[in-house]
């Protein structure tokens, strides 16, 4: 039997913009900011296509002193998480009730890169508090310290699936009665010039074909893809029962009916027709559901040679060719270990504004037979949808989705 999970709260921030308003409107508007990335250390002897956010916007409760303190990956989280944690008015729950799940691993590289470059021939002078931004705790510290969390935080690895992986955590803890409420963060990873330049020579990362033209590298699904194209991005969703929300009468956003992990046993970055499938199947097994009763699909669609044709093969082979599907990593790029958790809020956005936003540069589909949304938004009613998320390591993550009355 499906479990009784509900989402509460939502933060979000990309590069197209912070908070669920201006974010879901600018996915509907088929808005988006690829460029050659300027970031300080994210460029050397080279130029990345990406999609970076601009500023990151404080509001008055986080102070001055937090800010300068904090990492990139850390703004991003703390201002994702007051969004959310506001929206499902989280102040009111007992402070040991409340957990924390941060998606994602080494996702502060570049400032890593950045200080270790500066404080190289002056050793004595690195500021000490070193010895905690290296590590991924230091996310999980600047959170339950801001907001007061006392139930648990950790982190979860799972690369591209870290986002997912995280709310999958989340809704766990809160069925095993740990906490009452639990908050799952997909954690800004910010890549420094050296995982750029092993994503791309791995070949992973696009993209060689569109450097003079950098908004049309991102193209999941189309046959001139070559890579995924990064973007910034951070997400935060708040899991409770159903029952807590009607008590605290919390309006939810939709209910989680069921999830799976599967892995390939595999270690290399390619991905596996078998492990995607049962992650998929296992998640309708769980959520009780039939292939035609899925009417939305927001697929993992990174823009990979090989990954977009594997997962639409998948697909086809679950008995999901009449959903409808669009790719937001076409409109914000790949944010790695955000991905999932970011991805998930698109969904439920879509879901509320009965509406599906464009697949940017869709022009030529690899598979045509599919329900395809193109460049164009379209009106639709999600009342079933299905999220993916896949990682290196062989982690493949499904989730199910239904709408609230």
């Amino acid at each position: 039997m499906s479990p009784d999970l509900v989402v509460t709260g939502m933060g979000v921030i990309s590069s197209i913009g912070q908070g669920k308003a201006s974010f879901i409107g600018n996915l509907l508007n088929g808005d988006s900011t690829f460029d050659v990335m300027r970031r300080p250390g994210r460029m050397r002897e080279s130029s990345y296509i990406g999609a970076e956010i601009d500023e990151i916007v404080f509001r008055s409760a986080i102070s001055k002193q937090v800010q300068r303190a904090a990492s990139l990956s850390a703004k991003a989280a703390l201002v994702v998480l007051q969004e959310a944690w506001e929206e499902a008015n989280l102040s009111e729950i007992d402070p040991n009730r409340v957990g924390l799940v941060v998606g994602g691993s080494n996702v502060q590289q570049r400032e890593i890169t950045q200080l270790q470059n500066d404080y190289r021939e002056r050793l004595i002078f690195l500021k000490p508090s070193y010895a905690l931004s290296f590590m991924d705790s230091d996310i999980c510290g600047f959170c339950t310290s801001q907001f007061g969390i006392r139930g648990f935080a950790y982190t979860v690895g799972g690369a591209s699936a870290s986002g997912q992986l995280a709310i999958i955590h989340a809704a766990q803890a809160v069925l095993a009665g740990q906490v009452d409420v639990c908050i799952a963060l997909g954690s800004l990873m910010d890549l420094s010039y050296w995982e750029c330049h092993a994503l791309r020579t791995i070949g992973a990362m696009g993209s060689d074909r569109y450097a003079n033209d950098p908004t049309l590298a991102c193209r999941p699904f189309d046959r001139n893809h070559d890579g995924f194209i990064f973007g910034e991005a951070s997400g935060a969703i708040v899991v409770e029962s159903a029952r807590s929300s009607e008590k605290r009468k919390v309006k939810s956003y939709a209910s989680l009916r069921g999830w799976a992990i599967a892995m390939d046993a595999n270690r290399n970055p390619d991905p596996s027709f078998d492990g995607e499938s049962r992650a998929i199947l296992d998640a309708m097994q769980m959520a009780e559901w039939f292939p035609e009763q899925i009417d939305y699909i927001n697929p993992h669609g990174t823009g990979s040679v090989i990954g977009d044709e594997i997962e639409l093969k998948v697909l086809r082979s679950c008995g999901l060719t009449s959903a409808f599907l669009n790719a937001t990593k076409s409109l914000i790029g790949h944010g790695l270990s955000a991905a999932g958790t970011v991805e998930v809020i698109a969904t439920l956005l879509q879901m509320k504004a009965a509406r599906l936003h464009p697949t940017r540069n869709l022009e030529n589909p690899i598979d045509s037979g599919f329900n395809w949304v193109g460049q164009t938004s379209v009106s639709h009613q999600i009342e079933n949808a299905l999220t993916l998320s896949m990682g290196f390591g062989g982690i493949n993550t499904a989730m199910c989705w239904q709408r609230q009355p």
